[in-house]
Parts: structure tokens; sequence; C-alpha cells
């Protein structure tokens, strides 16, 4: 395989004002969603000496600082709940340097992206992907987004630049690696790439049972990527599994959406899941119809956007394993179709006990007379990760819980619709967090680290290795003495006591 190399400024947005005022600072959810609580001010930054300028003014003046790519985050984590806090959106500094082969390295104008089976979901931001720990779902080919990572540039607590290598021997590393934004701010990394390439996607409907005792390992290792999609009230999973194709094999240029609805899905989701706050009866006939309208493929031809009908799906690689919006439909956020969410990681060997767990979960409520579904577009997530090891990654290895992670992890991803009616609580509230405290307290289990909720991270703290977080920490203390990048996450962890 052919290996390049290039330097990535991580940031993905096209070129903004300079400074703006924002108090809270919202996830992609927008209004009432917020990531921070309080917020002094949001800086723009529009080049790497602008970001290297504002941390040592805050340095100096004792002010918090949290570097920002927005994205994926959906809690109010992302700070600590200091008022004084000031955020520095590095979307607005983007570049490719030391790098000629064009042909290597497809440009979007809509966002800068390297292709490479290793890469996972970029269409957010590559310093926030690899700061904490983004993946996409593979076990047989690396899924974490920093293995592909030879060096970052991280802005440490004394306004310096900090050149580290990856060196698996050194803590500096493997505390940078998936960093959480504690070290400082990530503004410069050094990518192993790859020449672009075709991939298939197919995709096919599984009784529960075939799943929950069947061989989950040997249903997603021999892929590139693979994943499943869990209806609970209809009882089968959708198994999607991807792999590369002869650059010759199909003239297809499928494109995958992603996140995009239209109007009218838009207003019948809304007036379906609204309803669904009160009535059982309202997600049970959303999850049937979303099941169905998933079993098609989610693609459109790209060079025609019409719409493709059938299993496979061919195209270049970014374009059907992560896709994006369709030109004609929006996010569905836009439309207040907002959400809560729950993610863990388990080792893949414990995958089966996991799953029958959840399923017992959801049995107990229906013997209750509460019949629980998934109010998502695509049902609950089931991805993958292969094991990579750093200190705070949800698929690092070795570690003291005894469990044994080398072969991958798998994670259970549960998104959930937030009504915007009455006191805004989901259908049966008080069931997610009983589910995510059975998950921790039975199983050695991880979070995602934008994912889920204080409490969430205040239980599953336990299930991390101490002597990863006490390495960690002396990392932290050392690239941000002051402690001025803390956060809600850091605190939980320890990091500040």
């Amino acid at each position: 395989m052919l290996t390049l190399r290039c330097v990535v400024f991580p940031v993905l947005a096209l070129a903004g004002i300079a400074r703006i005022s924002a108090e809270p600072y919202n996830t992609f959810d927008g209004d009432g969603f917020p990531a921070c609580h309080d917020v002094a001010a949001v800086h723009n930054a529009t080049s790497v000496d602008e970001i290297v300028s504002l941390v040592k003014a805050a340095t100096a003046n004792g002010t918090p600082v949290r570097a920002s790519g927005k994205g994926h985050m959906w809690y109010d984590t992302m700070c600590s709940d200091n008022p004084d806090t000031i955020i520095i959106r590095t979307e607005f500094v983007n570049g490719i340097s030391n790098f000629s082969l064009e042909q290597v390295c497809r440009i979007s104008p809509r966002k800068q992206r390297l292709h490479g089976l290793y890469i996972g979901q970029l269409e957010y931001h590559y310093g926030w992907a690899v700061a904490m720990g983004g993946h996409r779902s593979a076990i047989r080919e690396d899924s974490m987004v920093a293995a592909g990572v030879l060096s970052l540039d991280i802005v440490n607590g004394n306004g310096e630049i900090v050149t580290i290598e990856r060196d698996e021997s050194n803590d500096d590393w493997l505390a940078a690696s998936t960093s959480l934004g504690l070290l400082g701010v990530i503004v410069r990394m050094k990518f192993k790439i790859y020449p672009d390439f075709k991939v298939f996607a197919k995709q096919e409907t599984l009784d529960e049972d075939d799943v929950l005792n069947g061989d989950i390992y040997g249903m997603i290792a021999p892929y590139a990527t693979a994943n499943f999609w869990w209806w609970p009230y209809m009882k089968k999973f959708h198994w999607r599994y991807y792999d590369k194709v002869p650059l010759t094999l199909s003239n297809q240029e499928g494109f995958q959406n992603t996140f995009s609805i239209s109007d009218f899905e838009a207003i019948t989701a809304i007036s379906v899941l609204e309803t669904g706050k009160y009535l059982a009866t309202s997600n049970m006939f959303f999850e049937t119809t979303a099941f169905g309208l998933w079993s098609s493929p989610n693609f459109r031809e790209k060079t025609t956007q019409e719409t493709i009908t059938e299993w496979p799906v061919y195209g270049w690689n970014y374009d059907v394993l992560i896709g994006g919006l369709y030109p004609d439909q929006k996010p569905e956020w836009e439309y207040g179709l907002h959400g809560a969410t729950l993610e863990l990681a388990f080792p893949v060997t414990i995958a089966n006990q996991m799953l029958k767990r959840v399923r017992q979960a959801f049995d107990d409520e229906a013997k209750k007379g509460i019949i629980m579904t998934s109010t998502y577009r695509s049902g609950i997530n089931i991805k993958f990760g292969k094991a990579y090891y750093d200190l705070l990654g949800q698929v690092t290895y070795n570690t003291s819980d005894g469990a044994d992670w080398t072969k991958g992890a798998i994670m259970f991803d549960f998104p959930t619709f937030k009504p915007s009616i009455g006191d805004g609580k989901r259908f049966n509230e008080d069931f997610y967090p009983r589910l995510a405290k059975t998950l921790i307290d039975e199983f050695p289990c991880r979070p995602h680290w934008t994912k889920n909720t204080r409490e969430v991270f205040g239980n599953a703290t336990k299930n991390l290795d101490p002597d990863h977080l006490a390495r960690f920490k002396a990392v932290r203390e050392k690239f941000d003495p002051q402690g001025i990048f803390k956060s809600i996450v850091g605190q939980i962890l320890g990091m500040y006591d």
C-alpha cells in the first residue's frame, strides 16, 4: 500500500469573522442545547499565530480556555462551569502543507478530506476527532482517527507550540492521542494518507436472535467497515458491511445521506415523535416506518442525484462510507429534530452478553406494559472498534479491569428523540439513566467522550484504569500547569484534584 505524508491544519469550515460574543455556547442542536452554559467570549481564530496569542493572553490572566470543533458535541460537558471561559473555535484555521500529489488527496469545496480506511467521520473536525477519540466502525482495519496520525502540534498552557511524535513508549503521545482537549489546542497534524479507492456497501436484514445468539465478531471482522442497526420493537437488525472493490467493477458513484431529510419527512417525523412523548403507539409506528425506510439504500447517484434503490451500492470511499447532506435537503436538527444519546464501549468478546442484557431491560419494561422503541431514523447504532493503545481511548487494552480488549470493542450508541413539548422529557424518561447505570455497573465499559451526560461520566469513571488516569494527569500537569484547559469531563476524571 502506498503511504504518503501531509501536514493537516485540523479544521474543515470556510473562513469567518474574527471574534463574536456568545452565551451560552451551544452544541450542533442550537438554542437550548448548551455545550457550555456560561461563556465570556467566542473567538473565531483564523491562524495558528492567533491561537498562540489567545492562549498566551489567557494564561497571563488566568482565563479558562476551551478549543472547539463543535460537530459531535451532545451535552454540557465541554467546558468547566466557570463563566469566564473563552472558546477558541478552530474551524477557520485550515490548510494542507508539505504535500503536492493532488490526485491522492481530493479536496471538496465544502470540506477538506483525506482518504483511508483508518479515517473516521471527519465531516466534523480533524482536531476534534483525534482529541475526543473519534472513530468509525471496524475491527479488521484501524478505526481510530488517531491511528493515522504521525505527529501533533499542540499549543500548550504556556502558549508554546509543542510537537508530539507518534511513539507508543512515550506517555506524551499516549495522552495526546485521546487528549480530551486537556493538554491544549491541536493546531497541526501530520497524517498517513492513501490513494482514493472505491468500495461497496451491502445491507441485510436479520432477526434479532441471529445477532443476540450469533457470531457477532465473525459478522464484523471480515470487512473493512461494518455495523448493526437495532430495531428493538421490530426485533430486527440491519447488518451493513463495506469493503474495497476494483475501480473498474462499477461506474456507479453512490453518495450516502447521513443526516439530511426532506421537508415532508421532517414534518411527518416531528408530528409523530412529539406525540410519542405520551403515546407508546406513536413511537411504535415511527420505528416500524423508519425500519422500512432504512431497509432501502440511503444513497443517491452522485452524478445525477437520482435515488439508488438496490443493494449493493458502489462508489468512492468517502462518499459511500461517510457521505453527508443531500444538496436539496437540510440536516434534521435544523427542523427541530433534536436528540439525546448514550454511548458506551465494551470488549467485543462480551458483545452477546451485553446486547442480551439490553434486551432484558426492554423486556422488563414490557412486563410493566411499557413498550420501548427506537426513536431515531436508523435505529440503535451498534458500532465496533479495532484495539488501539493509548491512555483514555475507548478501545485501549491491557487495563486493570482484566477484560480482553485486544480483539476490539463493541459500541452501544443509543440516540433518542428529545421532545420540545411539555417538560421536554422523553417517553419513560427514567429508563435511559437506569439502562446506563445497569450497563456500567454490570460490565467493563468506557464512555464516549462527547455523547454522555455528567452523571454517566461520574459513574463510568470507576471502570477506567487508575494507572492510565494517573499517567494522563501527569502529562496534563506538564502541558497545562495552570489548568486553563479544564473541562467538566476532566474534573470528573480527577485531573484537577
